[in-house]
């Protein structure tokens, strides 16, 4: 990689990759590290900062909780590895990878690309680290496994996804910076892509149908959910490929297509989720979403289309405070303010200081970029992040008191089983429909 200046003082610092036999798989040398003037401190509590996190950040603390009290050991860290993908650790500024095993597709490459582009992001503001990261779709470690009085502490390890009954930590999953393989464009495109799509449809042009796309093959719920199509004996009003309410149904977890349905400006139609992801614990019922059963879901989206489709203007401030919380709380400057303070947080639990594996290689730029090609080298040019960043990460706010997060959680609950009891009491006259 090599780091251009312009000569105007007042001008941006600018990355370049520049391709060529010698750096095809390995990084440059450089003799001298490269260091960065920030006329603020450094500090994400400084005032170099912008603004604060959205309240999705507060869930780091609660991810991270596991670990408060005993700290982190590299015993710790290397006991995830059986079944971790691979190791990414970042020792003054170089990022290197241990490989394990296989991950499905481009996930591991795009993840530490990802990573690569915060540290091109904010150079120099972030700790050293050492972590374990796991590419498949299910969380692994079991809470079950670390409970009683002689119980260990978990082994920390990095994933897409949680649930209530894993210690699995969550962070940005790879489509971020792109999904190759089924021509997913970076995030930042993408969702641009999305805001004019809602912009071509006026919701009085939009049919009264449920739509949901996606690989049935993935899960029992979305079998369950292929029995909700149009039939002449009955028509549930969820159609697949029909655009005006979207379904969200997980698949074998969580699924990376939330984000694209919470986008759209029709209401997002989640049936009820197990999984979550980094910002999801965020979201709530009738304020960004309509919730659905698990159990007799095809009734119940009929319940939600039937509603909804009665109570218009309900319908589309749903809709438009999913899609506004997507655009507006989910830009790239706040998933690598994310991945920021969680990594700043892991690093001040370690309890060792982090080197590199014996069996770890260095990973950079040049070596993602310069080797491939197709869709997989684009997305990663389209997505790389071209200039320091001016500004510091935004400020994270304090953690959730115990008795303020079982209040959301519970006020949360209550919402769902208000329409459960709405969708219970109709449920008759619906029959008749």
């Amino acid at each position: 990689m090599e780091l251009c200046l312009n000569k105007t003082p007042h001008k941006k610092f600018k990355y370049s990759i520049i391709c060529s036999e010698g750096n095809m798989t390995t990084c440059p040398v450089f003799t001298q590290p490269v260091t960065f003037e920030q006329s603020n401190s450094s500090s994400s509590s400084s005032s170099s900062s912008t603004g604060t996190c959205p309240e999705y950040f507060r869930w780091i603390y609660e991810d991270l909780k596991p670990w408060r009290k005993t700290g982190i050991t590299r015993e710790m860290v290397e006991g995830a590895k059986t079944p971790a993908h691979i190791r990414i650790v970042a020792v003054d500024g170089k990022v290197y990878m241990e490989k394990y095993k296989w991950a499905f597709q481009t996930r591991d490459a795009f993840t530490i690309w990802g990573v690569l582009q915060l540290l091109r992001l904010y150079p120099g503001k972030l700790p050293d680290f050492d972590l374990m990261f796991e590419c498949g779709d299910k969380p692994v470690i079991k809470r079950h496994d670390y409970q009683g009085p002689n119980a260990s502490a978990p082994p920390p390890l990095f994933h897409y996804c949680g649930d209530d009954k894993s210690y699995d930590i969550a962070f940005p999953d790879w489509s971020f910076w792109g999904w190759p393989e089924i021509r997913i464009k970076p995030w930042t495109a993408l969702k641009e892509e999305l805001k004019e799509g809602n912009n071509r449809t006026k919701w009085v042009d939009r049919e009264p149908y449920a739509y949901w796309r996606g690989n049935l093959k993935m899960g029992k719920v979305r079998e369950e959910l292929s029995k909700c199509t149009h039939t002449d004996e009955q028509d549930w009003n969820a159609r697949i490929y029909n655009l005006v309410y979207k379904i969200y149904a997980e698949g074998v977890a969580w699924s990376v297509s939330e984000k694209y349905i919470l986008a759209c400006d029709s209401v997002a139609l989640l049936v009820k989720p197990r999984y979550y992801d980094f910002f999801t614990r965020s979201l709530h019922p009738l304020l960004h979403y309509w919730p659905v059963k698990l159990n007799d879901m095809c009734k119940s989206i009929k319940f939600a289309t039937h509603w909804l489709s009665n109570h218009t203007q309900q319908a589309q401030e749903i809709g438009k405070a999913g899609s506004r919380f997507v655009q507006e709380e989910l830009t790239m400057k706040f998933v690598y303010d994310y991945m920021f303070h969680l990594l700043s947080e892991y690093s001040k639990l370690l309890k060792y200081k982090p080197a590199v594996p014996p069996g770890a290689v260095e990973v950079c730029s040049e070596t993602m970029v310069c080797y491939w090609k197709g869709l997989q080298k684009k997305y990663k040019l389209q997505s790389m992040v071209k200039t320091p960043s001016d500004m510091g990460p935004c400020r994270i706010p304090a953690p959730y008191d115990p008795a303020e997060l079982r209040d959301i959680l519970e006020r949360r609950e209550n919402v769902v089983k208000q329409v459960e009891m709405l969708e219970k009491n109709s449920l008759e006259n619906l029959d008749g429909i």
